[in-house]
């Protein structure tokens, strides 16, 4: 039997009853903690949750971190479970419940929306039907969720899907984004408008003489 969490929006969803790391996992942890001095494990506690989540998003297609996971994590390190909790639920980038294939996180501080995210987001909605935040889309593939600056103001604003960040977008280019995803062709990562990293967008406007483009 899977027990049911109770959440501040009255949204339920099973939470499983067991957690076991894998294999792939588990070197993925010795690698991590030998970073560390001895009695120091605690340090541990980010890159393991992000373990967590990548093992959840390979086993069941949602990347997030179950409690029980949280306690694995707390019995790996050597921590209190209750330390894990606080640092799982106080950062934005771990799930702690159930999230679709691909999740939107949309930055809505100052730097991009002043570049327009109030549009990405209205696209978004559009794109997916989905209503209101931490939601996610009747086909399960987006769940959408508003963050805090993701810290790439200068190509603002981003769509940050799962782990890849696309810049300067607007709505029509979120709505192309979108409908690749459901295809399963998720674009490259990056500009897309075509801009060179962090360049001015209309191209160079110092050093013009040089090839700012990389190597093949």
């Amino acid at each position: 039997m899977a027990e049911h969490s109770d959440s501040a929006t009255a949204e339920t969803f099973e939470q499983p009853t067991e957690f076991a790391f894998d294999s792939a996992s588990r070197a993925e942890i010795a690698t991590i903690l030998a970073k560390y001095p001895a009695g120091r494990q605690a340090s541990g506690v980010l890159p393991l949750l992000y373990v967590v989540q990548r093992q959840m998003k390979r086993a069941t297609g949602s990347a997030w971190v179950p409690r029980v996971a949280m306690d694995e994590v707390a019995r790996a390190l050597g921590m209190p479970p209750i330390r894990v909790y606080e640092v799982a639920t106080f950062y934005l980038m771990y799930n702690t419940k159930p999230v679709g294939k691909y999740h939107l996180q949309l930055c809505t501080t100052t730097p991009c929306w002043l570049r327009g995210s109030d549009e990405v987001v209205a696209a978004c909605r559009k794109a997916t039907g989905i209503k209101g935040w931490h939601e996610t889309s009747d086909d399960g593939l987006f769940t959408m969720t508003e963050v805090e600056c993701v810290g790439a103001c200068v190509n603002a604003p981003i769509l940050q899907v799962n782990d890849d960040f696309y810049e300067d977008m607007d709505a029509a280019l979120t709505e192309e984004l979108i409908a690749a995803l459901r295809r399963g062709e998720p674009p490259p990562r990056g500009s897309m408008t075509g801009r060179l990293n962090s360049a001015p967008a209309g191209g160079p406007t110092t050093l013009t003489t040089l090839d700012s483009h990389p190597a093949e």
